[in-house]
């Protein structure tokens, strides 16, 4: 049984928790993670999820799932990525873009700038049936034809702000090539 922890309309914790699959009333909302992975190359990695699953079977998709019970937005993001594709991030690694309220969640985007080769994806077949990497006009062309799933305008402007830059085109933005030079 995984339990969730509750927050608020601002986001914070209601110190209550639900079980996984119960449904939430008006004013609930749990803790969805977001790991979007970016190569040198700006490229982004992508995932299928696996056909038998309830929600969006065999949609391409950002890696990402539910805060656990206890868990902070950072701790669950590192445990998604190593749970669906094997990959072993450290909290350090990850930098947070942004949270986003949803229907009956608080979406938070995490991005973790690293290249891994296909082959050393290890994937978690109960959830995910293949991953690969895109281009951004690749990813942009999968939202029109509906082959990746639409998070909305906001989401992929947040995205895409922080992985190609203001201007849509460099790989990381002015305050991280301060950090890198």
């Amino acid at each position: 049984m995984e339990l969730w922890d509750l927050l608020n309309e601002q986001g914070e914790p209601t110190g209550k928790t639900m079980v996984r699959g119960e449904r939430l009333r008006l004013g609930q909302y749990h803790l969805v993670v977001h790991i979007w992975v970016a190569d040198s190359r700006g490229r982004l990695l992508i995932q299928r999820r696996a056909d038998h699953l309830t929600l969006m079977p065999g949609v391409w998709a950002v890696t990402g799932g539910s805060a656990v019970h206890g868990e902070d937005s950072r701790t669950a993001a590192c445990r998604e990525l190593r749970e669906e594709l094997g990959v072993d991030a450290s909290p350090g690694e990850m930098r947070r873009l942004g949270r986003l309220r949803r229907r009956n969640s608080f979406s938070d985007l995490w991005l973790l700038r690293r290249d891994i080769r296909r082959e050393e994806l290890s994937l978690q077949r109960e959830e995910v049936a293949d991953a690969r990497w895109v281009t951004r006009a690749e990813l942009e062309g999968m939202i029109r034809e509906n082959t990746f799933h639409n998070y909305g305008q906001a989401y992929f402007d947040l995205l895409f702000r922080a992985v190609y830059g203001r201007d849509g085109r460099n790989g990381r933005n002015r305050e991280e090539r301060k950090d890198i030079e």
